[in-house]
């Protein structure tokens, strides 16, 4: 599912229960919390981090530093659920670019053309992006936010059947027990769930993982106020390493470079440069010789598998518990899908309370976050799969998906049109199958130099004028 097919947000919730409880403070604990207090008399957010009211990286996110993407699917779902959030995100320094303009995308030998329909994109870094967001939730009604809180495990009824809240330590040092009538899993890829559940008599989610052995590593440089240039030129096979430059708040690119399957970006500033300087193209290695670095620091991450835990298979599950985020699918993080696909699962947390209440709430929630997960886990793991290393469960027919998509970049190089149909996938408005119509397949598959000339023409060589 995607912006297109899921259903917009809307407050037709009525409450369903007393208490709720959020474990994990980033955005999918954030959106899951907003939309629960729809629904429950109070809800409390629990974080072992610290959390200032500043846009700062968290100890807990190491991959906070890293650059992040709020796609439109994601924008668009935060502006319904917290009306107003594009302009605060502004006004707290976020990045506005025209996309038709400021972004650039390089694939298959060249840079896609600008397409033919203006768009917008709202840049900036993770810490920003959330904090927005934390302030928003924390003025809920009924909302608490408790950092430097560390989840000990969840209360349940004595067979286990009912999740029934979860035992914290709290920032004193105590042991404490907070009661709830459903529990939000939003640890991300720490969650400890599946082992939980093993430990408990159900069956653990069967899980899909594909190894890509990423690295990823980024610097801040000095932007002029007005330079927006937005660069992508992301590793695809069969090269493994690629970067991008992103404009974020407080006058900064933040500069990424990454390398798949054991090609590692350097943490050196020397090395770093080098290694932009073998990119196949040189916007990013001008913008690094030309700007200040804002620190001689290069964070680091990395990110060995995409992993997704399949908890729509399980027939058995718990009352009382759900889980959402990166603890259910991470994928590949150069194609900025995270974010923007756990908005969604709020989502789908909200219309699966609407349609039923808490009764058989788990099941309904996996089943509709499986179809958001289908598809942004789709695109990751079919590029991923370009490249012979990689190792999974590959999909039937990536192959053949690869290749046309091969024809696609390259068509778009020329084609806005196609540059079109593409971001609007790339933005998950769309979903890829939009790529398969007829009037996107027959200019990338038509004959070539058919691009642009009237369906009559490219079908049978002969234009009006020649009769």
């Amino acid at each position: 599912m995607t912006l297109a097919t899921v259903p917009r947000y809307d407050d037709r919730l009525s409450r369903v229960g007393r208490r709720a409880v959020v474990v994990g403070a980033g955005m999918a604990g954030l959106v899951a919390a907003r939309v629960l207090s729809d629904a429950f008399d109070t809800v409390t957010i629990v974080d072992k981090d610290p959390l200032p009211d500043e846009p700062v990286a968290r100890r807990g996110v190491p991959q906070g530093r890293q650059p992040h993407l709020l796609w439109e699917a994601g924008r668009a779902t935060l502006d319904d659920l917290f009306p107003g959030y594009s302009e605060e995100l502004l006004a707290a320094g976020g990045v506005s670019i025209d996309g038709q303009r400021d972004l650039r995308q390089y694939s298959q030998g060249g840079f896609l053309a600008s397409g033919t329909t203006p768009f917008r994109l709202y840049l900036a870094t993770r810490p920003l992006y959330e904090q927005v967001v934390r302030r928003r939730v924390s003025r809920l009604e009924g909302v608490h936010v408790r950092s430097r809180c560390r989840c000990l495990g969840y209360v349940t009824d004595d067979a286990a059947t009912a999740v029934q809240g979860v035992t914290i330590r709290n920032r004193d040092g105590e042991r404490e027990d907070l009661a709830a009538d459903l529990v939000v899993d939003a640890t991300g890829h720490t969650s400890r769930t599946p082992t939980w559940l093993e430990r408990h008599g159900y069956a653990p989610p069967p899980i899909d993982e594909v190894r890509i052995d990423l690295v990823y590593s980024t610097i801040a440089i000095e932007r002029p106020p007005n330079d927006r240039r937005t660069i992508g030129v992301l590793a695809e096979a069969p090269r493994t390493r690629g970067g991008a430059a992103m404009p974020v708040e407080g006058d900064r690119w933040l500069v990424n470079l990454h390398g798949l399957h054991g090609d590692r970006p350097p943490t050196d500033p020397a090395a770093f440069t080098a290694f932009a300087a073998s990119l196949p193209t040189p916007e990013l290695t001008a913008l690094i010789e030309e700007y200040p670095w804002l620190s001689e620091d290069v964070d680091r991450y990395p990110f060995p598998a995409s992993r997704r835990y399949r908890y729509e298979d399980l027939d058995r599950l718990p009352e009382g518990l759900v889980v959402t985020g990166d603890a259910i699918a991470s994928y590949n993080p150069i194609y900025g899908q995270g974010m923007s696909v756990a908005i969604l699962e709020g989502l789908a947390l909200h219309h699966a309370l609407a349609e039923g209440g808490r009764e058989d709430l788990a099941r309904r929630f996996f089943r509709r976050a499986a179809a958001i997960v289908d598809v942004a886990w789709a695109m990751a793991i079919g590029a991923d799969f370009g490249f012979p290393q990689t190792q999974g469960r590959k999909p039937r027919g990536t192959a053949v998906l690869n290749w046309y998509l091969k024809r696609l970049f390259r068509t778009a190089q020329t084609d806005g049109t196609v540059t079109d149909a593409f971001v609007r996938v790339l933005m998950m408005e769309e979903p890829p199958s939009t790529l398969l119509r007829p009037g996107v397949a027959w200019r990338v598959l038509g004959p070539s130099g058919s691009v642009g000339k009237p369906l009559r023409e490219r079908i049978t060589g002969r234009s009006d004028v020649d009769e």
